[in-house]
């Protein structure tokens, strides 16, 4: 609810620089090597025009498909669905255009800087997004065992939710180091970031979130875990990431990714699409004017892949759902890494063995929404007895969880986001169609606001995911168990091809659940940046000696080595 950021290290931009999503693991400054005017490297005039299958059109398979056409490589783009993945922007049958929703990734924290560079570059504009107690919320209410709270600040919360902050900041300082690792992230102080890590990782591996919890004196109450876990401080409750790897937990707190969201103005997934249709103005090989879509026959990514194997001369080999089967040299992987194990064929030659492994052991959190189009913000009304708002942004521990209010200003039409679940209450919701989930979302609302008629406000049918049950995901994001480190590593570090055998290289790995920082468009943009690193080593290429690339610089940063014994 407010940030994770402990009172010790309270900053102002003035006073210390901004933080950057580059985490402790792989300390690499992405922006920087975006920004660079020597672009991102080159490969010999002899492979200019090369084809290079991408597979998966989200957005680190457009990224990377992007960068390899400015190199002059030939991208060809697989995508079983639609252009977006999980940056899913979806509209209400019969209602305003400009009444949208979003399905996947909805706010996005500065300090994501790769993935503003493309935000910035297709000309999108962001705005605050309305999390629990944000600036940009008008007021939120807080709702746990039938018991109501209305705030406009965490001030106005009663005081066992601050000392619930307090003892969550207590908790990051004295069990995770948490001030010297921002100290040291805001300065890109590398080595010192890699002490603090190396030492964390070998102490927490084996660690869950609650664990790491229950080991804190700041946390010996039982309700005070409960609390955090239903109401959190940031985006919401935290309980349903209790199972998991604390580990992933400080990363999200060290790169500030729960704070000071900002929304996508006329939604995420126009970044991809934009991405797909930009024509760049530097560009080798092609002519000026081209694109993505110039490159693909109607404009349109090739069907799902439904094989993928190795041929002679250790090429790749794909096969399209039109039966199509094309060969080629290199590929990137960008889809969810279960899709190797489901939806299409593989060759176990495709990876090392403990590749294999490390994808099998990948674990998925499932996560449900649903939205409904109102008339207009009726939520800023003012009840006349209390002079509050009569409806709030709504944290609670029924079903809804997480309830969001989305406008567009006072006179105009707007959406309710009635649900956003995770994880085990994102599987309560499985067996239910769109409307049935609405009315149970519509009663538990009913209790917390008994005065508004929620119902006589909504224009259109309801829109609903349930990433679990998506058939080209299966899940939502990825988010590691205790003792997954050294599997995520794998992954991660599998652009780094050289120590490989021959016949295990040519196809990389991408994505947010290849990243350290799953459920973040950053890990998926930084992925198909190290992939695309890959690939121009691949085909003999190199980066500008002014502007190392993360392979370059990979032995000085790379991430933390555990045993394997």
């Amino acid at each position: 609810m407010t940030s994770t950021v402990p009172n010790a290290v309270e900053h102002t931009d003035e006073q210390q620089p901004p933080i950057t999503m580059f985490g402790p693991d792989f300390p690499y400054a992405y922006d920087d090597f975006l920004a660079h005017p020597a672009g991102l490297g080159q490969i010999p005039a002899t492979e200019h025009g090369t084809e290079v299958a991408v597979v998966g059109g989200g957005l680190s398979g457009i990224v990377a498909a992007y960068e390899l056409m400015k190199m002059g490589l030939k991208p060809v783009v697989y995508e079983a669905d639609r252009i977006g993945g999980r940056l899913r922007t979806v509209g209400f049958d019969g209602c305003d255009a400009s009444l949208t929703a979003e399905m996947g990734a909805m706010r996005f924290p500065p300090s994501s800087t790769a993935l503003q560079h493309y935000i910035d570059l297709v000309g999108l504009e962001t705005r605050p997004f309305p999390n629990p107690l944000a600036e940009a919320t008008p007021s939120t209410v807080v709702d746990l065992k039938g018991e109501s709270h209305y705030a406009e600040t965490a001030d106005d919360l009663p005081q066992v939710y601050r000392d619930v902050a307090e003892a969550w900041n207590k908790c990051l300082e004295e069990g995770a180091d948490f001030s010297d690792m921002n100290r040291a992230m805001r300065e890109r102080d590398v080595p010192r970031i890699r002490e603090i890590w190396a030492r964390l990782v070998e102490k927490l591996d084996n660690q869950t979130f609650y664990g790491f919890l229950c080991d804190s004196e700041a946390f010996k109450s039982f309700r005070h875990r409960e609390i955090f876990g239903q109401v959190g401080f940031g985006t919401g409750g935290w309980d349903t990431d209790f199972p998991n790897s604390i580990l992933e937990i400080l990363r999200v707190v060290y790169t500030e990714a729960d704070d000071h969201h900002r929304g996508i103005v006329g939604g995420s997934q126009q970044l991809p699409l934009r991405l797909w249709e930009r024509e760049p103005e530097k560009i080798v090989h092609w002519p000026y004017g081209t694109s993505l879509k110039s490159l693909h026959v109607d404009g349109e990514p090739r069907p799902a892949v439904t094989r993928l194997h190795r041929t002679a001369g250790n090429r790749i080999t794909v096969t399209d759902a039109n039966g199509d089967i094309r060969t080629y040299e290199a590929a990137v992987f960008t889809a969810q890494s279960w899709m190797l194990l489901s939806k299409i064929a593989c060759d176990d030659s495709l990876f090392p063995i403990d590749h294999w492994t490390a994808i099998e052991r990948t674990h998925y959190m499932e996560s449900s929404k649903l939205f409904v189009p109102v008339d207009r913000p009726f939520w800023l009304d003012k009840d006349e007895e209390t002079g509050r708002d009569v409806m709030s942004m709504t944290l609670t521990d029924r079903m809804t969880r997480g309830t969001y209010l989305l406008d567009d200003g006072p006179d105009r039409p707007a959406v309710i986001c009635l649900s956003y679940t995770w994880c085990d209450d994102s599987l309560k919701w499985l067996p239910l169609s769109a409307n049935e989930r609405m009315e149970v979302m519509l009663k538990s609302l009913g209790e917390i606001y008994p005065k508004v008629d929620i119902r006589k406000h909504i224009i259109g049918n309801p829109v609903t995911v349930s990433w679990e049950n998506e058939p080209y995901f299966m899940g939502a994001f990825k988010a590691n168990l205790p003792g997954h480190y050294r599997y995520q590593r794998r992954l991660f570090t599998h652009f780094m091809q050289e120590g490989l055998p021959e016949d295990k290289r040519g196809i990389f790995l991408a994505g947010d659940d290849i990243s350290w920082t799953a459920g973040w468009a950053e890990g998926a943009v930084q992925t198909a940046l190290n992939a695309v690193w890959g690939v121009m080593r691949h085909f003999g290429g190199e980066t500008d000696p002014t502007n190392p690339g993360p392979g370059d610089v990979y032995d000085e940063i790379a991430p933390v080595v555990l045993p394997e014994d």
